[in-house]
């Protein structure tokens, strides 16, 4: 049977994890596009946060 995320991250062992999510539309989560030079850096604030 499956655990859920809850009982498979340890936050007091790893406070951060390496996240990937599949984005659309060559959109960015985070850094910089190199194909049209626009930075999505403020957006890193965000998911730290969360």
């Amino acid at each position: 049977m499956p655990q859920s995320r809850k009982s498979q991250i340890s936050l007091i062992d790893t406070s951060y994890y390496h996240c990937v999510s599949r984005c659309v539309r060559r959109s960015f989560l985070c850094g910089e596009d190199e194909f049209t030079g626009q930075s999505y850096e403020h957006r890193r604030g965000w998911v730290e946060q969360r």
